[in-house]
This record gives C-alpha cells, sequence and structure tokens, in this order.
C-alpha cells in the first residue's frame, strides 16, 4: 500500500509520526510507501513567524522522513504552496495513492494547517479513504490517542452503497484488528417500518461474513435515535480505536452532502475516524 502522511510539522503531527506503535499498524495493513507531505499556505511568506519558505519546509522534513525510514518504509518527501486540501487530495489522486493520513486534535482549539477546516475540507473531498488519526493535546503535551490505530473497530453502516464500500475496506485491516463492532442506528422513519429484528439480522449476517474472513470477534448493535449521537455513544461504549465510515456524496457535491454525521464523528469522537469515499483508487 502507498499513502499520502500530511503533516504540518507541529508536535502534533510529530506525536502522529513518532508512535512506533502506530507506524507497525501501518507496516501490518501493508504500507510500504510513505509520500510525507507538507503545504506551505500562499500566505506564509519570507519574515513572518514559522516556515518560511519551501526550504525551510523540505529541512523540517528530514526528521520526521528519518522516523519512518527506520521504521522500514520507503519515503518520499512532498512541499508544496497552496490551500492545503486540495494539494493533500491533488498528491493522492496523482500518485495514485490507497489512503491519506491526517492527524485531527478533535475538541481542542484548531488552530494548525493541518487541524481543523483542512482535515473537514480532505474528507469531503477525498478520492482515496481518509484516516484521521486521534492527537491527545493533554498537559501541554502531544500523544496519539489510540496507539494500535486498528485493534477496535466500530463499523458504522445504514446498508447503503456507501456503508458497503467501507465494509468492503475492512479485510485491508487484517491482522491489525482483533475485535470489530458493527452498529446501525434507526432513524425516526426506519423505527415506524420495521423491527429491530431485521437490521440486526443484517448486522449478524455481516459479522459472520468477517469472522470468516478475517478471523476476529465480531460484536452487533442496533440504537435509534439520533445517528451522530448514537455513534459516538456506541464508539465510546465499545472503546473502539478507529470508527469506519462510508462517505455520502460525489464530485463537487461532497462538500455539501458529506454530512453532519460525519463531520460530528470527525469533529467530537475519542477514536481514529476511517472515511471511505464513494468512489477511491482501486486496490494493488
Amino acid at each position: 500500500m502507498r499513502i499520502v502522511f500530511a503533516t504540518d510539522l507541529s508536535a502534533a503531527s510529530e506525536a502522529a509520526v513518532e508512535s512506533r506503535t502506530c507506524l507497525e499498524c501501518l507496516a501490518t495493513i501493508g504500507v510500504r510507501e510513505v509520500h510525507l507531505f507538507t503545504v506551505v499556505p500562499d500566505t506564509v511568506g519570507s519574515g513572518l513567524p514559522g516556515l518560511d519558505s519551501a526550504a525551510d519546509a523540505e529541512s523540517a522534513l528530514r526528521r520526521q522522513r528519518a522516523v519512518f525510514e527506520e521504521a522500514g518504509f520507503d519515503v518520499e518527501t512532498h512541499v508544496a504552496r497552496g490551500a492545503p486540501f486540495r494539494r493533500i487530495n491533488g498528491l493522492a489522486e496523482r500518485l495514485p495513492a490507497d489512503m491519506i493520513v491526517v492527524g485531527s486534535r478533535g475538541q481542542s482549539p484548531l488552530r494548525n494547517r493541518l487541524i481543523g477546516d483542512t482535515v473537514r475540507n480532505v474528507a469531503r473531498t477525498a478520492v482515496v479513504p481518509l484516516l484521521v488519526e486521534r492527537i491527545d493535546p493533554a498537559d501541554g503535551t502531544h500523544r496519539v490517542a489510540h496507539e494500535h490505530l486498528f485493534r477496535d473497530v466500530l463499523y458504522v453502516t445504514d446498508f447503503s452503497d456507501n456503508a458497503e464500500r467501507a465494509y468492503d475496506f475492512l479485510p485491508r485491516l487484517r491482522g491489525a484488528t482483533r475485535r470489530v463492532n458493527l452498529l446501525h442506528v434507526r432513524g425516526s422513519e426506519e423505527r415506524t417500518g420495521e423491527s429491530a429484528a431485521a437490521p440486526h439480522d443484517r448486522l449478524q449476517s455481516l459479522a459472520e461474513d468477517l469472522s470468516v474472513r478475517m478471523g476476529v470477534e465480531t460484536a452487533v448493535n442496533v440504537r435509534s435515535g439520533s445517528p451522530k449521537t448514537e455513534i459516538l455513544a456506541e464508539e465510546r461504549r465499545v472503546g473502539a480505536t478507529v470508527t469506519l465510515l462510508g462517505a455520502r456524496g460525489q464530485s463537487r457535491l461532497r462538500r455539501l452532502l458529506l454530512g453532519s454525521v460525519s463531520e460530528s464523528v470527525i469533529a467530537q469522537g475519542n477514536a481514529n475516524v476511517l472515511l471511505v469515499p464513494p468512489a477511491s483508487v482501486p486496490p494493488r
């Protein structure tokens, strides 16, 4: 697998890079090639605080590159100017990459260039699966919230084509995953139209398939209520290290159609988020 690892060269990004366990998780799912990428916004120029030029960014990338190379990855570095989310997705599409990895500090103040708005915009326009790695800025330091990135997966499905694409990605996590919890949230219309037994049976069928294909423990649950509220509650209940979702919408409409559910899970959740877009680069 080939990934684009987007970094703003901040302490939060360094925490994502320097976790040996996180890097081992990436290697376990087959990542071999890392394209370490940072974007210098057009507003950053000579004499301003922070990075003064693309050359400074290249220099700053060397330490992070060394960490990946020491862990056994093949690494290339890239520096670009412009809107970060456009440059990140552009590189992923050109390579092509199998996944984009970005760091996020979730509900804390969102000030770094690859935190907050950029993560949201990458999610809205991603051309390949996106892993949002949660960074915990507790006590003035930064560390990854879950070192075992894919150990406990919460797979959320509304049984749509988008959710099915996310389900098809699950076997790629084999070896790094211990348990998959499958969740369906019944909306108000569904609650009046059928019993909870029907979606439970559909989840159970998927769970049995995963047990055979991945050799993992599985559990299923059907909740009723607001999807974003119930997803976040289930995430906490099962101790998920990553929540797997299928993104909605296509092309230019993705910015409008990603939806409040995915954005709320990315912004407010405690687990990492793996978002699979409607159309992704075919696996190699």
